[in-house]
């Protein structure tokens, strides 16, 4: 850092707000949307897709404080997500949960709170605060406690005004991706939850258990898509069989993405070995099915995954993007087969295979495929883009703040 520039603790310059404690009773299906956990993603956005709600009612003068507005900077307190950072991007009256807190600027140029606290050293010191426990967690004021670099305002805002640059080409990305997602999306509904797929009209509707379904559709549970395979860690206390070989999927690298990019761990050769019949290829679907239920993303390399991950190795590619539309869908259903009184919600291999799921033709599949793979392809493309954009803005940030670059104020 330029010697000449103070240090300060994030405290001394934001307001660290934790969101509020709804009641259980309070929660409904439409309202006010509140911004959980599950809301920030890894890209950096606070995904308003799927909000759980609270009535307008409760919009009291107590709760002002946990209103949110356009460009307001979250943080995940607690969980597998604790750390990641997200920056309100609507201007629709949003409510803040608890476990979530949102840093407010009050003595600094807030860009440049931005930039800093949502790269990606930042976020790893914000996880590390919560000190390895199992379950992460952070207060408030250990997120106040972290330092951070404050050089004069006129220079937090010439340093600010080159990363946002950044952050605007990244937020275009982001943007391209939402719309490719929603179009691939549309027309699953259109076709396979709806049932008007081309030639719909000379297929009558027959019974099934699972309800009526289109002549020709049948009921297949997830095993006849594939070899379904549970992961596996490895023996920590043999540090020889983790490395840098082959890529280690864990609950984290998955969320938010329909596509894993990168993973946080990864095994040694030797460690992979041990994990016999463990190995999955690029384009096999992943789903958590111990924890955090639900969760769907595919494979881009070849890797392994931890027992909390039950995935598809696809007998054939042509059914991917139906699978994972529909693997999605069936979120609650999953959760329902991992409730078994337990703290932890988990389904195992078996029950995982055995779920069944409605199914089209293997013709109206390909014919999907066809359609939508350019679109898959276009997402994984610009994700690819993205992460070398944000790559290339974190590497930017400490040049920036130690005078290696050249910050003329005007």
């Amino acid at each position: 850092m330029n010697t000449s520039w103070k240090t300060c603790r994030l405290g001394d310059v934001c307001h660290v707000i934790p969101g509020y404690a709804f009641k259980s009773s309070d929660w409904q299906d439409s309202g006010i949307p509140v911004v959980k956990i599950k809301n920030i993603r890894d890209d950096n956005s606070v995904d308003l897709s799927e909000t759980d709600c609270v009535s307008e009612s409760l919009l009291s003068q107590k709760l002002q404080k946990f209103v949110l507005k356009n460009g307001d900077i979250l943080v995940a307190m607690t969980g597998a997500t604790a750390g990641k950072v997200g920056k309100v991007r609507t201007d629709r009256p949003i409510l803040l949960n608890q476990r979530v807190a949102k840093i407010s600027p009050v003595e600094a140029d807030h860009q440049f709170i931005w930039a800093i606290v949502s790269s990606e050293e930042y976020q790893q010191k914000f996880f590390q605060l919560a000190d390895g426990a199992a379950q992460p967690n952070m207060s408030g004021g250990q997120i106040e406690s972290v330092e951070i670099p404050f050089p004069p305002l006129p220079v937090q805002r010439r340093i600010a005004s080159i990363l946002s640059a950044y952050d605007e080409l990244i937020e275009n990305s982001q943007r391209r991706i939402r719309i490719l997602e929603t179009m691939t999306r549309a027309l699953y509904r259109e076709w396979f939850v709806h049932f008007r797929f081309p030639g719909h009209e000379t297929h009558p509707r027959v019974p099934s258990p699972l309800g009526n379904i289109p002549q020709g559709w049948e009921v297949k549970s997830i095993q006849k898509f594939g070899a379904v395979i549970t992961g596996k860690t490895p023996s920590k206390a043999n540090a020889d069989l983790f490395g840098n070989d082959v890529p280690f999927v864990k609950t984290p690298d998955m969320h938010g993405n329909i596509f894993i990019l990168g993973t946080s761990d990864s095994l040694s050769t030797a460690g992979a070995e041990s994990q016999s019949n463990k190995t999955l290829p690029a384009g096999s679907i992943c789903v958590s099915c111990i924890g955090t239920i639900g969760v769907v993303s595919i494979t881009t390399e070849d890797c392994q995954t931890n027992q909390q991950i039950n995935s598809v190795v696809l007998a054939n590619p042509a059914s991917r993007e139906f699978l994972f539309h529909r693997l999605q869908d069936a979120k609650q259903t999953l959760k329902n087969l991992g409730a078994n009184g337990a703290t932890m919600g988990n389904v195992n291999k078996g029950k995982f295979e055995a779920m069944e799921i409605v199914s089209p033709s293997n013709e109206l599949l390909s014919r999907y495929h066809r359609l939508v793979e350019p679109m898959f392809s276009e997402i994984l493309s610009v994700l690819r883009q993205t992460q070398t954009l944000r790559r290339t803005r974190d590497l930017l940030i400490p040049r920036l703040l130690s005078g290696q670059v050249n910050l003329p104020i005007n």
